[in-house]
């Protein structure tokens, strides 16, 4: 029997929360934490006064990344002009679990009721918080809280909300496929669940397209990479470029300011880009279209469950495309040949299950996705 999602993305994270943000800091004491925390807040207590009833604390990145912290603002946002609440976002100091709980503290003590946290590297922060603010709801994106052994427990007030990133990483190279691409590449940033869910899905679906197209084996090639980070640096767009010379003609950027690094490859080179997160195609006339998760609607409703009295504390969710909650952009596209209504049928398909994307056996290496007639090439 397959373990459950939940478990497996557990375990992943396990393996990544080391590398960067607010889940794994090279802290090994809780001691220090909070020792770093009093500091912080010494600091930061005067701003206090100036808070807002919901509020947004910035994974990795700003608020306008144009990918997951802007997706989720966004819905933060609509809701809380439409409910007429005051909303703020914070951003912490430094990439730690400290600086994090620092920042939750922060919106707390400004009057946050509930606080929204976007990424798995809240996970550990939220776990400590949410039994210390029993009264201020909580809504991790991403993630599930756990203390720093791995226990997992989400208590009533925390909603737990994760995204069937796979099926929006299958519809994208399902389409790359069938728009003619031929050499695909998958440029990730740093190895996490939800960047792993990505990836695994493109490969997947651009193996289905070229069955169906009856391609030669082999004839589809996919050059696979995580680079390490989710920064955009002349490294990055280096690395980009040099697959663009060497033949790749569209790359899945799946690390958010990864994604401007691979653009500016992409605009020089005058080839394509898929983007991730949120609609990217504003970004650069590269961008074919992007393998979507519904952040906006996602953050949106949940917040309208809190106010309504309808909020679903003490568990997990995966939404998918049965919600409408992955997802390519469509409505932008820069297709020449993928048509709207093959993205409808192969949507609906994996809607009503005649389509299933592999999720239960993510690891970090793309040669152990199941293909039959793509070649896949790991990238160090």
């Amino acid at each position: 029997m397959k373990k459950k999602l939940f478990s497996v993305l557990l375990s992943v994270v396990m393996a990544s929360t080391l590398l960067v943000g607010c889940g794994g800091s090279n802290q090994t004491a809780e001691k220090k934490e909070e020792t770093k925390t009093e500091q912080s807040e010494a600091k930061n207590d005067e701003q206090s006064a100036d808070g807002a009833e919901i509020a947004l604390i910035t994974d990795v990145g700003t608020i306008d990344d144009k990918s997951f912290n802007q997706g989720a603002w966004e819905g933060v946002e609509q809701f809380a002009k439409e409910a007429g609440k005051t909303h703020k976002y914070y951003k912490p100091t430094e990439k730690s679990d400290a600086a994090c709980i620092t920042a939750i503290e922060l919106a707390i003590k400004g009057g946050a009721k509930v606080v929204v946290c976007p990424g798995f590297l809240f996970e550990v922060p939220i776990y400590k918080m949410q039994t210390k603010y029993p009264d201020t709801k909580f809504i991790i994106l991403d993630g599930a809280p756990h203390d720093l052994n791995k226990d997992a427990e989400i208590t009533e007030n925390t909603a737990s909300i994760f995204y069937a990133e796979e099926q929006s990483g299958y519809l994208a190279g399902y389409a790359a496929v069938k728009e003619g691409y031929r050499q695909l590449g998958f440029m990730g940033g740093i190895a996490v669940p939800a960047v792993i869910r990505f990836g695994y899905g493109y490969i997947q679906g651009a193996d289905a397209a070229a069955k169906e197209l009856n391609l030669a084996k082999d004839e589809v090639k996919i050059k696979y990479t995580y680079v390490g980070n989710f920064d955009a640096t002349p490294e990055n767009e280096t690395k980009a470029s040099s697959w663009f010379t060497d033949g790749t003609e569209v790359i899945f950027a799946c690390g958010g300011a990864v994604g401007n690094s691979v653009m500016k490859a992409a605009e020089k080179s005058k080839k394509a880009v898929i983007g991730v997160d949120v609609d990217q195609s504003g970004e650069s006339e590269t961008v074919i279209t992007s393998a979507m998760k519904n952040l906006r609607n996602s953050v949106y409703e949940t917040l309208k469950a809190v106010y309504d009295d309808k909020f679903e504390g003490g568990k997990s969710v995966v939404l998918g495309a049965d919600t409408g909650n992955v997802l390519l952009a469509m409505d932008t596209a820069r297709f020449k040949n993928f048509t709207k209504e093959e993205y409808d049928k192969i949507y609906q398909d994996i809607v009503d299950g005649k389509v299933v994307v592999n999720k239960d056996d993510i690891a970090e290496n793309a040669a152990e996705v199941p293909t039959e007639l793509v070649k896949v090439e790991n990238i160090q």
